[in-house]
Order: C-alpha cells, then sequence, then structure tokens
C-alpha cells in the first residue's frame, strides 16, 4: 500500500484516553479502549523519538457538572460523575496508565467532543508549523470523528489510526472509519505510521 500522507510536520492527538473512558468499571467506559493503550504508547513514542509533536487531550469536567453536555448530565451525576476530579481514581480524569505525558507533551483540556471545538489547538498546531495531524484515541463515532472532520474544515492532512481507535461494537468501528475515508482522512495502521516515520528520521 501506498502511503499519500508526507508526516515530516506531523502531530500525534490522542484523544480522551483516560480513566474515565479506559477502566472497565467507569459507566463511560468505551469497550476496546483500554485495548488500544499499547498501541497508542508505542505511536506516542516514535513521535517523540522523532520530535513530533504529541497532544495529550482530555475531556475533564468541573466537579460541579456545570460544564457537562445535557445530553450526558443526568448519566454523569448517576454513575459518580467519571471523568472530574470528583470520582473515584478509576474513573477521573487522568490518562490512562501506560499513557502519562512525557516531557515536551502538548496538555489540552476540551470541553466538548472535538479536541477543535473551545481550545487552543488549532492556533499551537499552527505556531508549531503543522499540516497534518494523526489522530488516535477513543471514542471512533464521537470525539475522534468530530476532531477528524474539523480537522479537515480547517484543512489539516489527517490521519486516522486504524488499530488506536476504538468503538462500543466492531460494526460502530467500521461504519465510523468509512465515513471518514469518503472525506479524506487516510486510514493507516499504527505499524504503516511507524513505518512511515522511519523513512522520514
Amino acid at each position: 500500500m501506498k502511503i499519500k500522507t508526507d508526516f515530516s510536520r506531523a502531530a500525534l492527538l490522542v484523544i480522551d484516553m483516560e480513566n474515565g473512558f479506559t477502566d472497565s468499571r467507569s459507566p463511560f467506559c468505551i469497550r476496546g479502549a483500554a485495548e488500544t493503550v499499547p498501541v497508542i504508547s508505542d505511536l506516542a513514542s516514535a513521535f517523540r523519538n522523532g520530535g513530533l509533536p504529541v497532544f495529550m487531550i482530555r475531556r475533564v469536567y468541573r466537579n460541579d457538572g456545570s460544564d457537562v453536555e445535557k445530553t450526558r448530565l443526568d448519566s454523569w451525576l448517576r454513575g459518580g460523575k467519571p471523568c472530574s476530579y470528583a470520582a473515584e481514581r478509576y474513573m477521573n480524569a487522568d490518562f490512562a496508565e501506560g499513557l502519562e505525558p512525557a516531557d515536551g507533551d502538548y496538555i489540552i483540556d476540551k470541553p466538548r467532543w472535538s479536541a477543535f471545538f473551545g481550545t487552543e489547538l488549532d492556533i499551537m498546531l499552527r505556531r508549531l508549523g503543522t499540516d497534518t495531524v494523526v489522530i488516535c484515541g477513543t471514542t471512533t463515532p464521537n470525539c475522534i470523528r468530530t476532531t477528524c472532520y474539523d480537522a479537515n474544515s480547517l484543512d489539516y492532512d489527517t490521519v486516522i489510526v486504524s488499530d488506536g481507535t476504538s468503538s462500543e461494537t466492531p460494526e460502530i468501528q467500521s461504519a465510523n472509519i468509512a465515513d471518514m475515508e469518503r472525506i479524506g482522512a487516510e486510514i493507516l495502521s499504527s505499524d504503516e505510521i511507524r513505518e512511515a516515520l522511519g523513512c522520514i528520521m
């Protein structure tokens, strides 16, 4: 397979890989998210080793719930306030074990689904000279997809990591991957991306 993307000015966006979405005890846990931790960790290391930026992006809710989406507020309250620091450690907003940010990583807390919505991500990427975003994390139909569409709207070349993203079911995963490919995102495995990174270093 011929890879179209030039990774020389790429950044890795790791989205919502936090306890509230990865721990099986959390009511917001996404099936399969925990399984992607080693894949994402290895990919993040490859970006860091190549001198390319890594953005660790997460949803952090205020303890009083004043910034929780209306559609999620009831389940958030009933579920013990996951993805906030009012929650138990196993479902709070800390990054999942194995995905702790490294020195030099950029940490962004986002208020909604897309990593671009209401955050400084776009201006930071532009100041770093980034023209390509490589997106991994969870959940594919929500935060991955909205970030992909916003990246496309902002004219970034966009890559989705096929084995570094997760959904509730394989059917949801494949349907959303196919839709993102149709709008122009390149769908690559972590192995393909690491190989491409090796060619430019």
